[in-house]
C-alpha cells in the first residue's frame, strides 16, 4: 500500500508543472472574456436604462396623477343640480309671479328656452372660450381648442383650489354651464312684458358670446386680466350679477317703458309664486356659492353658512327699512331682500367670516331697497322686475365689500400681500371693467337687433299680453 501511495505522489509531482502551465495559458483568455463581458454590459446598460426610462417615468406619472375624490365629485354634481333648481323653476317662478297674469307664461318660456340654448352653446364653444388659453389674447378670452368638448373624456380632470386635488372635468363643465345659463336668464327680468321673443333669443346668444364669456375668462381663468390682478369673485358677483344687471338696465332703456308705466297699476299677479321662486333660489344658491369651492371641505362649509346668514340679514334689513318707511312690512319686500342678500354674498361667500357676511347682507338689503325705489325713480327707467336694482346694485356692494371683509382682522380668510385699500381698488377696478364691458356690448347688440329685426312687440300685442301674442297659450284658463 505504501508503494502504491508513493507511486501516485510521484505521478502527481510530474504532472503538476503541466497543469500549472495549462492554467497560466488559459488565464488571459478568461480575463479577456471577462473584460469584454464587462465592457459589453457597460455599453448596453445606458442604452437599456435610456429605453427603460420613459416607461418608468410614465409609470411614475401615472401613479402620481391625482384621482378625483368621490365625495368631491358627488358634491359638485349635487351643486350643479341645485343651480339648475335656481333657474328652472326658481328664477322662472320668481319672475313669473311679478308680472301681470297675461305675461306669466311668456316669462316661464323665456327662462326655459334660454337655459336650453345656452346649454348647447356652452358645450359647442362657450367652455373652450371661457377657460381655454387664448395665447396673445389670453388676458380677455380663451381659444377653441376644446370646441365641441374636444379631448374631454370621463377620465379628464379639472383642478380645484388645492394642489393635487381634482374633479372630473365633465362635472366642472356642467357646473359652469349653469352659471352661464342663469346669467343670461336674469336679463329677461329687465325686458319683461314687452320684448319680442325672437329678438330676446338672438340677443341672448350674442351677449353670451361677447360679454359673458370674456368677463368669465378675465375673472376666473388663469391668465385673465382681472384674475392676474387679484380680483376676488368667489361665485360670480361680477361675472353673473353685475354683468346681467347692467345688460338688463341698458335693455330697459333701449326698449323704453311699458305702455301705461307710471300711470296704470301694474301689481304682481301672484306673490305666492314669487315667494316660492325666492325660496327655491335660496335653496339652489347653496350649490351656487358652496359649490364654487369645488371641494367638499371646510371652505364649502364657510360658504354654506355665509349663504344662510347674509341672506337672512338682508331680508331682515329690507323688511325693517320698508316697515319704517311705509308703515308695513311686505312679503314682496322680504323676498326681494332675500335675493339681494344672496347676490351680495356671492362674491364673498368663501372669503369672509360669518359676522362679516351678516354685515354685508344688511348693507345690501338697505342698498338694494334704495336701488329699486329712490335710484329707479330718479333715473326714470322701467326695469320691469328690478334686475339692476337688485343684481346690479347688490353685486356692486358685494364685490367691493369682499375687498373689505376678506381682511383677517374682520374674520376673513385673507389673501397674500393683503391691504384693505389695495384690495378695494382692485375690486372696484373689476366692477368698473364689468360695467363698461357689459354696457357697451349690450348697447351695441340691442341697437343692432332693433334695427334689423325689432326688439319690441307691437302696441296691440303688448296690450293683449305676450302669453297669447307670442306663444298662443295662456298661463291660466279659468
Amino acid at each position: 500500500m505504501k508503494k502504491l501511495f508513493a507511486s501516485l505522489g510521484l505521478m502527481l509531482a510530474l504532472l503538476s508543472p503541466g497543469l500549472t502551465v495549462a492554467q497560466d495559458a488559459t488565464a488571459p483568455v478568461e480575463d479577456t472574456a471577462v473584460v469584454e463581458t464587462v465592457e459589453a454590459v457597460a455599453v448596453e446598460a445606458p442604452v437599456a436604462a435610456e429605453e427603460a426610462a420613459p416607461a418608468e417615468v410614465a409609470a411614475a406619472e401615472e401613479a402620481a396623477a391625482p384621482v378625483p375624490d368621490k365625495g368631491d365629485t358627488v358634491w359638485m354634481m349635487l351643486s350643479t343640480l341645485l343651480v339648475i333648481l335656481m333657474i328652472i323653476p326658481g328664477v322662472a317662478l320668481f319672475y313669473g309671479g311679478l308680472v301681470r297674469a297675461k305675461n306669466m307664461l311668456s316669462v316661464l318660456t323665456q327662462v326655459m328656452a334660454i337655459f336650453c340654448m345656452i346649454s348647447i352653446l356652452w358645450a359647442v364653444y362657450g367652455y373652450s372660450l371661457a377657460f381655454g388659453d387664448g395665447g396673445s389674447l389670453n388676458w380677455a378670452i380663451g381659444d377653441l381648442s376644446k370646441m365641441f368638448l374636444a379631448g374631454i373624456t370621463a377620465d379628464s380632470t379639472a383642478a380645484t383650489f388645492t394642489d393635487g386635488v381634482v374633479i372630473p372635468e365633465l362635472v366642472f363643465v356642467a357646473f359652469q354651464l349653469t352659471f352661464a345659463a342663469i346669467t343670461v336668464a336674469l336679463i329677461t327680468g329687465g325686458l319683461a312684458e314687452r320684448v319680442k321673443f325672437s329678438a330676446l333669443m338672438v340677443f341672448g346668444a350674442l351677449w353670451f358670446t361677447f360679454s359673458y364669456l370674456p368677463i368669465t375668462h378675465m375673472v376666473w381663468a388663469t391668465g385673465g386680466y382681472l384674475f392676474e390682478a387679484g380680483d376676488l369673485d368667489f361665485a360670480g358677483g361680477t361675472v353673473v350679477h353685475i354683468n346681467a344687471g347692467i345688460a338688463a338696465l341698458v335693455g330697459a332703456i333701449v326698449l323704453g317703458k311699458r305702455i301705461g308705466y307710471g300711470r296704470d297699476a301694474m301689481p304682481p299677479h301672484s306673490l305666492p309664486m314669487t315667494m316660492i321662486g325666492a325660496s327655491l333660489l335660496w335653496v339652489g344658491w347653496f350649490g351656487f356659492n358652496a359649490g364654487s369651492n369645488l371641494e367638499a371641505n371646510g371652505g364649502a362649509g364657510l360658504a354654506f353658512i355665509n349663504t344662510i346668514l347674509a341672506t337672512a340679514a338682508a331680508g331682515m334689513a329690507w323688511m325693517l327699512a320698508e316697515w319704517a318707511l311705509r308703515g308695513k312690512p311686505s312679503m314682496l319686500g322680504l323676498a326681494s331682500g332675500v335675493v339681494a342678500g344672496l347676490v351680495a354674498v356671492t362674491p364673498a361667500a368663501g372669503l369672509v367670516g360669518p359676522m362679516g357676511a351678516i354685515v354685508l347682507g344688511a348693507i345690501a338689503g338697505v342698498g338694494c331697497l334704495w336701488g329699486v325705489t329712490g335710484l329707479k325713480k330718479a333715473l326714470g327707467y322701467d326695469d320691469s322686475l328690478d334686475v339692476f336694482g337688485i343684481h346690479g346694485i347688490g353685486g356692486i356692494i358685494g364685490a367691493i365689500g369682499t375687498g373689505i371683509f376678506v381682511a383677517p382682522a374682520l374674520g376673513g380668510v385673507g389673501v397674500d400681500d393683503y391691504s384693505m385699500a389695495g384690495q378695494v381698488v382692485t375690486q372696484a377696478t373689476g366692477v368698473l371693467i364689468t360695467i363698461v364691458w357689459s354696457g357697451v356690448v349690450s348697447l351695441v347688440l340691442f341697437k343692432l337687433i332693433d334695427m334689423t329685426m325689432g326688439l319690441r312687440v307691437t302696441e296691440e300685442q303688448e296690450r293683449e299680453g305676450l302669453d297669447t301674442a307670442s306663444h298662443g297659450e295662456r298661463a291660466y284658463n279659468l
